[in-house]
């Protein structure tokens, strides 16, 4: 079998040259690698799709073909399940194709390659040179192909052979009513939106004196034609170079343009598994979340523009090293003389490993100073070319906390990149500074900066603005940055109640919360593992106060590791968008809102989104925050960051944390006003299982929660002073369902306190007892139902009434809470002396008796109580007496 594909998400050219290559290939089978672009799918649906027998891959034997013939794509990365028969041997490729070199290329024996505008010019001039007959409507569609990968022959990449094949076709009969029809398309308002969203996000950035333009986008559903919507914003802003990057339901989708020579658009596009020409071509990126593939794509721009940033630039030379067979004394002191803290290591020919100081101090500490250095340098090192680009450098220093570079030339050393060189460039690199395209009119959901101190001044008590103002202040003073961060914003911006500031300092957090504190007069508990603070004022107000730091984790879901860093770094490293918006509070700033995220356009969407596609492997406890965060406000998980969840899940992520860390999430949940539909989600996404094998969320446990939240509402309504712990409620019904070995798994798991998982296996064990006689006894004296409900505190007896159905046992625990918990006799143990009764057992007898007959109505006075007392003290007497008689 021989066939005929093309790349995915194919477009009008990559039909057309199917077309065209069936032509010369009669006994093919034209079969798509998967997904078309909306514009090709209506083609089909709307004009002459039944023209053409298209067959559909699935249930195709891939183990027939014999015979592949590529047209528009050579990239095996870009033809889907067919990567697999190109693969393979004994099967026969022949490519026709008009795009540059990429890495993935498929070979073929037979290679038809030309920088034309379009693939199908290419195959037009094959049929035209071979006098093969085309009829008006293969020549409609083929023409089309060229029409609209050409921009209607605007773009550069136009040759005129691109004319020549086009004017051949319409001699052929191509009719250009139609073409006009379909390359000219109305926008709908669903994509006017869209190109709105383009404009006002669209940022400029100078890079190596290139402006280039990125903009941002991101909406919930597909929209069809956003490559239309790019080319339509170049041609109105002019720009030369632009990128748009747009989030579509769980995938970022990136389209770019360029009209100069010094932005080849297609190698960009290349390293995100798309592919192009130099001037236009795009990407489908999926396991990137829209901040990091921003963040991706600029690392990528600064390293392929040139001139560069290359190692050669910024290295320092000449390299102090030091010999494997020095001791560590001398190494010690050869950094100290130079004030360097980490040195290659030189061996015969060649640098063999790395020395840093921390290893020389912790060494020589140890007495150790005359051991050789070879043993104790790190030999697991990366080195890097002269020419090496700036992402590579990023890559060995920042993401492989490697502390030091080595620089090659060949063989030969000729520098070292220090992360301080690498620090030093990007704090004077301009090129991150962007200017806006259009003007940022300060509310519009992308707005990345604008001042909010009439929301301050709206929702929060003047003195706590004068709080605000005066760490301000005292940063100003100090020669620091300080801003309010994180849910304090977040709930301001919602016009939600949250007086539990956090603020987050550039430069040293304790120190500033030292002055601060003794200046105001207030206590200030210092944390140095992690660089933290709490100031504590006299009315239980308190602030805490963190060094801006960036945090990285050892392996998945572990504790993170601080290190210090910048503002934007320290909210990167943050839960989910809208958790990462901060406020100025320096004087001259205070009350400018700054996004760095698109927390803003998150809010006003009501979407919980993660801000990188590893956060719930580093911490997966932030998959129970999300369902959190989601039924608190009301809002919805992303669908990309859902999908990331159910991943982690299962992964068996949550299995890996801490018992502790992660009953304090639950607790959480559990705190939440109605945590029901909390728990609901927690069962869609698998949650319950992974917390406690058994468990599921089946419609008798969520009648078990709905019983649980109204036995809690009924409780607090009748008791408005009494404290309860609601959470604790939820807790132990969440358990209550499990089996006694599942329980005993659970709580070991969850960490608790040994009283704790004692107390609640009693509760379990005591809940049923109880209910059991209820059940089987006949009617109940109000003692009995005090003697068997006293033992419980009120959260227990709060999950007894939800888990009972008998109206007859929820009344007597009503009756407990309302009535006989209250009743105590009104005589006491000096009541009792003052009888000449002696103290002993015979107290407890007596006090208990007197308060059941009270209970059950048989004493209503002191005098009833006395009289009873002494009858019984008189019986006691009189039963000591007999028994000694005997």
């Amino acid at each position: 079998m021989e066939v005929i594909t093309t790349h995915l998400n194919a477009d009008f050219d990559a039909m057309a040259s199917m077309v065209a290559a069936k032509k010369l290939y009669p006994d093919a089978v034209l079969v798509f690698p998967g997904s078309q672009e909306k514009n090709l799918r209506d083609f089909f649906v709307n004009t002459a799709g039944y023209l053409f027998n298209f067959t559909k891959l699935k249930g195709l034997d891939l183990d027939r073909i014999r015979r592949l013939i590529l047209v528009d794509t050579r990239q095996a990365s870009r033809i889907g399940k067919f990567q697999e028969v190109a693969a393979r041997p004994g099967v026969e490729i022949h490519v026709y194709d008009h795009h540059p070199k990429a890495e993935d290329d498929v070979r073929g024996t037979v290679e038809v390659i030309r920088p034309v505008g379009a693939t199908v010019t290419l195959l037009t001039h094959m049929l035209r040179e071979r006098g093969v007959p085309i009829s008006p409507e293969e020549a409609t569609i083929l023409i089309l192909g060229i029409f609209e990968d050409t921009g209607s022959f605007t773009f550069s990449s136009t040759t005129p052979e691109d004319f020549r094949a086009a004017a051949f076709l319409l001699e052929q009969g191509a009719d250009l009513n139609l073409v006009a029809d379909l390359v000219t398309r109305e926008l709908t308002a669903e994509q006017v939106a869209l190109l709105h969203e383009l404009l006002h996000s669209a940022r400029t950035y100078n890079i190596q004196g290139v402006d280039v333009c990125i903009a941002t986008v991101s909406v919930d559903r597909y929209v069809g034609d956003f490559a239309v919507l790019v080319h339509k914003l170049k041609d109105m802003e002019n720009l030369d170079v632009v990128f748009a990057l747009a989030r579509m339901e769980d995938r970022i989708y990136l389209v770019a343009r360029s009209r100069i020579p010094d932005v080849n658009v297609g190698e960009i596009a290349a390293y995100f598994g798309g592919g192009g020409h130099a001037t236009a071509a795009s990407a489908t990126i999926k396991d990137l979340t829209l901040i990091q593939a921003e963040d991706r794509l600029f690392e990528l721009l600064q390293s392929t523009i040139k001139p560069a940033v290359t190692a050669r630039t910024l290295m320092s030379s000449p390299v102090i090293t030091i010999s494997a067979n020095a001791t560590l004394a001398q190494a010690e002191e050869l950094m100290v003389r130079y004030n360097i803290n980490a040195m290659p290591v030189w061996e015969g020919d060649r640098v063999a490993g790395l020395i840093n100081r921390q290893v020389l101090e912790k060494a020589i500490y140890h007495g150790l100073h005359e051991e050789k250095v070879s043993d104790y340098m790190n030999r697991d090192f990366a080195v890097i070319g002269i020419d090496g680009t700036l992402v590579e450098i990023q890559k060995h220093l920042v993401e492989h906390q490697q502390r030091i570079l080595p620089v090659l030339d060949g063989q030969a050393l000729v520098g070292v990149i220090t992360r301080r060189d690498l620090l030093n460039h990007l704090i004077t690199d301009r090129s991150r500074e962007p200017t806006a395209l259009k003007e940022d009119l300060g509310f519009g959901p992308w707005s990345r900066q604008k001042n909010i101190t009439n929301v301050l001044a709206e929702q929060l008590p003047r003195e706590i603005i004068e709080l605000l103002r005066s760490l301000g202040e005292h940063a100003e003073s100090m020669g620091y940055k300080v801003y309010a961060v994180g849910g304090f914003i977040r709930d301001l911006l919602l016009r939600r109640p949250n007086l539990d500031i956090d603020v987050v300092v550039e430069g040293d957090g304790i120190q500033f919360a030292r002055t601060f504190a003794e200046k105001a007069g207030i206590r200030a508990r210092c944390h140095k593992k992690f660089n933290t603070a709490v100031l504590v004022f006299p009315d239980e107000l308190k602030v805490d106060v963190a060094t801006a730091r960036l945090e990285y984790y050892q392996y998945p879901a572990a504790l993170p590791i601080v290190q210090f860093g910048s503002l934007k770094m320290d909210l990167y490293r943050r839960d989910f968008t809208i958790n990462t918006l901060a406020v100025a509070l320096n004087p001259k700033e205070f009350g400018t809102l700054i996004d760095f995220f698109g927390g803003q356009k998150d809010l006003k969407e009501k979407a919980i989104r993660v801000l990188h596609n590893l956060s719930f492997i580093e911490d997966p406890t932030r998959i129970l925050r999300a369902i959190r965060f989601e039924q608190r406000f009301g809002f919805r998980v992303g669908k990309q960051t859902a999908s990331l969840m159910r991943n982690a899940v299962k992964m068996g992520l949550i299995d890996r944390l801490g018992g502790q860390r992660l009953f304090h999430e639950l607790q959480h949940i559990f705190m939440e006003e109605d945590p029901l539909p909390a728990i609901r989600r927690m069962g869609e996404f698998g949650v319950m299982e992974a917390l406690c094998p058994g468990s599921c969320f089946d419609a008798k446990a969520e009648r078990l929660f709905v019983k649980i939240k109204e036995v809690i509402l009924w409780y607090k309504l009748s008791f408005l002073d009494e404290p309860l712990e609601s959470w604790r409620v939820y807790f132990l019904g969440f358990l209550c369902r499990l089996k006694p070995d599942e329980l005993q798994k659970a709580l070991t798991r969850l960490d608790l306190p040994q009283n704790a998982r004692e107390r609640i296996l009693w509760t379990f064990q005591r809940v049923n007892d109880v209910l059991n006689d209820f059940l089987r006894l006949p009617p109940l004296r109000p003692s009995d139902i005090y003697r068997a409900l006293q033992p419980f505190g009120p959260e227990e007896l709060l999950l007894m009434m939800a888990k009972t159905n008998r109206e007859e046992v929820q009344r007597a625990i009503s009756y407990y809470f309302h009535r006989y918990r209250y009743v105590k006799p009104e005589i006491g143990g000096k009541d009792l002396k003052a009888m000449g009764i002696p103290p002993g057992p015979l107290y407890t007898k007596i006090l208990t008796a007197v308060q059941d007959a009270k209970l059950n109505g048989d004493v209503k006075s002191l005098e009833d109580e006395i009289r009873m007392a002494e009858a019984m003290a008189a019986a006691h007497a009189e039963a000591e007496r007999n028994a000694g008689t005997s």
